[in-house]
């Protein structure tokens, strides 16, 4: 069944390169996927399987099945409970329900609706002494009863090996099976599914290894001793050997080892000694408009929603022109170094200084967006919010007034007397209001109550940088210390509004497998700043010329020292201070464009180059392909737009003082020309055996024509 997608005029996908690897016998084929993550939201790998869901579905039909663990609630609220199409996985769920073990069918309810398989842990508990037995006969791998999140896996590996046991029994030579395993807590199915020799092709996914994590977030210089660190060693000094063990078997095991990113690809290699053999960058379900417009109308209409926010708390201090301020943020899991939010407000304290050297108008107000434990809302943040809305209702009421007094008046003929319209009574209370906006205070940096103030990383870096928003600073910072969301008393939006009312994401991670946040400030039109080390970064290297007139600025944190990526990133965010309002809307013209890169339609030819290569050499005799071809997934490279002058001095001013209505001429650009130049000039990229083949041609050609 095709996607239904409407495309807006600058839409790419139309050059999207063919797919020309051999289609798949779906009909004959069975696809499970297996994750922790399964109708159950942990992390991102929730984000990867729920937005593959609908083009997996629309490739396989009633083909494909997702496979986890079964939570009560989450089946209640987000499964619908049905009878599975296919008599032989029917079977294989009464064989282990038969057996004392609970099994739920349904469909789950995203886009797409795809089939789940949800097996109850708990059910079969009573049998973890033995299936740890197994383990053990099998692989050597013991696990300590104190790990809860290591037994479970088993528990839940060991009852979907069985499943595939007594599917593949029931099913004979026919329909072929392929089994997809996320992570390591899928890790135990793919294992014993191997050791028991069940006729099955399986692809194996790690989306961060676990101890590149333990590492990383021990403030290793990890990615320059990796090829020191003794594995062994630091897994069981970190007490994750088990785990690591398991992870690491999983890899071995499977057919077909893939990565998320090309930078994990190099970390697998060392952590878990396995290259891999397919690199599946994750995507997103990208929704198009139909007029180019359109995101720029939502992002204005964000944008209010946000100046509205930043009134109330910063109310008594606004004397800044929120015309000229710029919304930044970061968010993510509260990792403080991972994340690169210590690099990040170091830079920020270096930004405010090149702010106030050069005596800018421009104001930039920075969102940390990462969950912490908190008491409650901050009452001062509370107070300006009320603050702000006694205001609004202040001059809504002297307005209705004056609107009517002006009207009666313009109906007898008469210019109103401009002294009198106004009574003692509306002064009064205009003056009230005005009163109730004089703090003696600076505006707070957090909007909560933090549980441990003095030893949060972010409010003592802050302390240190001495960034407490008092007037004469041009950097403005607010901390949020939880997830958005619209039912919020203090800043009601969802995530994905608040986004796009920002005019920059910065995420300059130290360790990022992938890196969704980027990727959703891209399909929705928002630049944004990101590393070398995150598999985003690296891909959009791979597939843009210049990243940076797209709106995608990466900052090398591999090969430059801490001080050097962090004068860097400081460069980065004060060029785009010195950006015009039309540049900003040029720019994020172009960010949109490259929303098709990261669209599951493009992306989803990894995984089918995954699961065919898994096929070939699990099943060599039905299905073929040569292990020495180069795959046919390398994609496009989108090339510098072509109306960005070849020097950045030509479109950036030397000092970001400057009116928005200046320059207005300084850069010709016609956006629907722009587009179709880019389309034209997409190129597929370097090849070796390719351009080799170019070069030999070229020889004989030559050579002819001297004969």
């Amino acid at each position: 069944m095709p996607l239904s997608r409407s495309l807006s005029m600058t839409s790419l996908s139309g050059l999207l390169p063919a797919w020309e690897e051999d289609e798949l016998p779906v009909e004959d084929l069975l696809l499970f996927e297996v994750a922790w993550e399964v109708t159950n939201k942990v992390g991102g790998i929730y984000t990867v399987i729920q937005t593959k869901a609908k083009i997996t579905v629309d490739e396989w039909g009633e083909n494909y099945y997702m496979m986890g663990p079964y939570f009560e609630n989450n089946f209640k609220t987000q499964v619908e409970g049905c009878e599975p199409p296919n008599p032989a996985i029917r079977k294989a769920m009464d064989a282990l329900i038969h057996n004392g073990c609970q099994v739920h069918f349904g469909r789950w309810l995203i886009e797409g609706s795809p089939y789940v398989i949800l097996f109850d842990i708990g059910s079969a508990a009573w049998n973890l002494d033995r299936w740890k037995g197994d383990l053990w006969e099998t692989c050597n791998i013991g696990l300590p009863y104190h790990d809860r999140e290591a037994n479970d896996s088993l528990i839940l590996g060991s009852l979907i090996a069985w499943f595939f046991k007594e599917l593949t029994d029931n099913l004979g030579d026919k329909p072929n099976v392929i089994g997809h395993f996320h992570e390591w807590q899928a890790g135990p199915g793919l294992i014993l599914s191997r050791s028991r020799k069940i006729p099955m092709a399986t692809v194996f996914t790690t989306h961060a290894t676990l101890l590149g994590r333990y590492l990383c977030a021990g403030n290793a210089d990890f990615y320059n001793n990796l090829d020191k660190f003794n594995i062994d060693k630091e897994a069981g000094e970190r007490q994750i050997y088990h785990r690591y063990c398991l992870e690491r078997a999983a890899v071995h095991c499977a057919h077909v080892f893939t990565t998320v990113s090309q930078i994990t690809a190099v970390e697998a290699n060392h952590m878990l000694h396995r290259k891999a053999d397919v690199v599946t960058p994750n995507g997103l379900n990208v929704k198009k408009f139909s007029a180019m417009h359109e995101f720029q109308n939502l992002h204005s209409t964000s944008k209010a929603r946000i100046q509205e926010f930043v009134r109330g708390h910063f109310y008594g201090h606004l004397d800044f022109n929120l015309e000229k301020t710029l919304f930044f943020f970061i968010a993510g899991r509260y990792e403080f170094s991972n994340k690169g939010a210590d690099i990040f407000l170091e830079s920020l304290s270096r930004l405010n200084y090149l702010l106030r050297v050069h005596r800018s108008d421009v104001t930039v107000v920075v969102f940390f967006i990462m969950p912490a434990q908190t008491n409650n809302f901050n009452v001062e943040s509370l107070k300006g919010q009320a603050v702000r809305k006694q205001l609004w209702d202040t001059a809504h009421t002297v307005k209705e007034k004056f609107g009517k007094k002006l009207y009666d008046a313009l109906l007898k003929g008469q210019i109103p007397d401009m002294n009198s319209i106004l009574d003692r009574d509306d002064f009064t209370i205009m003056k009230r209001a005005i009163y109730a906006t004089q703090r003696h205070s600076l505006p707070p940096v957090t909007t909560h109550n933090m549980l441990d103030d003095s030893k949060d990383p972010i409010l003592s870096n802050v302390r240190r940088i001495g960034l407490f928003n008092s007037r004469n600073d041009r950097i403005k910072i607010i901390f949020h210390p939880e997830f958005l969301s619209s039912t919020s008393p203090l800043l009601p939006m969802d995530y994905e509004d608040f986004v796009r009312g920002c005019n920059l994401g910065v995420f300059p991670s130290y360790y990022e497998p992938w890196g969704y946040t980027p990727g959703e400030c891209t399909v929705m039109g928002i630049p944004s700043v990101t590393t070398n080390l995150s598999g985003f970064g690296c891909f959009m290297e791979e597939h843009v010329s210049d990243p940076a007139a797209y709106g995608i600025y990466i900052v090398d944190r591999r090969f430059r020292s801490a001080e050097e990526s962090c004068n860097q990133l400081t460069q980065f965010m004060f060029s785009f201070c010195q950006q015009s309002r039309r540049q900003r809307i040029i720019q994020r013209n172009r960010t949109e464009r490259l929303s098709d890169l990261l669209d599951w339609r493009y992306l989803g030819r990894f995984y089918i180059h995954a699961r065919h290569l898994a096929l070939s050499r699990a099943f060599a005799d039905k299905f073929k392909m040569d292990p020495m071809a180069p795959p046919k997934t390398e994609g496009f490279r989108y090339p510098r737009p072509y109306s960005v002058p070849p020097s950045p001095s030509a479109s950036l001013h030397s000092t970001p003082h400057h009116s928005d209505v200046e320059d207005s001429d300084d850069e010709p650009y016609d956006e629907d020309e722009e587009a179709e130049r880019d389309r034209l000039n997409i190129k597929a990229p370097f090849v070796l055996g390719a351009v080799h083949t170019l070069f030999l041609a070229t020889v004989c050609c030559y050579v002819i024509q001297q004969l």
